[in-house]
């Protein structure tokens, strides 16, 4: 048995250690956090301003807080995630500066790391055919090639349709954004397989989130089988994930008719996502 000096040091030597390796946990966090505080002072370079004046009406309606705000993770994103051109692509600062704008749309007022999973993101000339194996009714395997203008892979990529990624910019009413579709999938990959609901912080939240999404989701698909037609697209009704992407690119660009005709649904969104576009458009 160790004498009471021997135990004295003992304690203290393991309360060095810990001490060590917390500094040592909490050291790369730090170091994170100021590489990011002196990236977003750098000054937005003209040539991206051009950009998002030319491709992303949207970014004018922003407030001028927002704006700025936008700017700044932009140029945290675009210092952090590579870029990769497929198909003999060559990846440009426009593109990399549209990409980056309108998925930092959905980080606007939102403390914390976002996207921290996401390692690349890949971008095609066009849509691209990728080779799917399904079962039919008698469990035999078939293969077809489908058509995708993006994909967002838990893995942690992002491969997008640049062609997709212009169109989504260009119009920012029509409620149709392939980038933020593909980003909302992100956040609700963060911590997983994409389920339609993405990490909510406070544990009571998840309730609400389930009763609000579940019933929006559950309407949606009666409204479908009766043949009546709405505001979100055919294709939300696949899964709940898909519900939750696609009701965020109608939540950023047709807040208004989202807030009329599904009030709950777009406040459940403004309160995730921290913004209300209302006041955008």
């Amino acid at each position: 048995m160790p004498t009471a000096p021997d135990a004295l040091s003992l304690t203290l030597g393991l309360l060095a250690f810990a001490s060590l390796l917390a500094a040592g946990l909490w050291a790369p966090t730090a170091w994170r956090a100021w590489r990011r505080r002196r990236i977003a002072a750098r000054p937005f370079p003209a040539a991206w301003r051009s950009v998002l004046r030319r491709r992303m009406p949207l970014m004018q309606a922003l407030p001028p807080d927002l704006q700025l705000q936008l700017k700044r993770r932009i140029l945290v994103f675009l210092a952090e995630k590579p870029f990769i051109g497929c198909h003999g692509l060559v990846v440009t600062d426009e593109m990399r500066v549209l990409v980056a704008a309108q998925a930092c749309l959905l980080t606007l007022n939102r403390p914390g790391e976002h996207f921290a999973g996401l390692r690349q993101i890949l971008l095609y000339p066009s849509a691209y055919w990728v080779d799917r194996r399904e079962a039919d009714g008698t469990g035999v395997q078939h293969e077809r090639r489908e058509a995708r203008a993006g994909e967002s892979w838990v893995q942690g990529q992002v491969i997008l349709s640049w062609p997709d990624v212009l169109a989504g910019a260009a119009d920012p009413a029509d409620g149709d954004n392939l980038v933020i579709h593909e980003f909302a999938h992100q956040l609700d990959q963060a911590r997983g397989r994409a389920t339609g609901a993405p990490y909510l912080g406070d544990h009571r939240r998840y309730a609400r989130w389930a009763a609000v999404m579940g019933r929006e989701f559950a309407a949606l698909r009666a409204r479908l089988a009766s043949g009546e037609a709405g505001l979100l697209s055919p294709y939300a009704a696949t899964e709940p994930a898909e519900f939750f992407a696609v009701a965020s690119e109608v939540f950023f660009e047709r807040p208004q008719d989202l807030a009329r005709e599904h009030p709950a649904l777009y406040g459940e969104l403004a309160r995730y996502y921290a913004v209300h576009p209302l006041s955008w458009h």
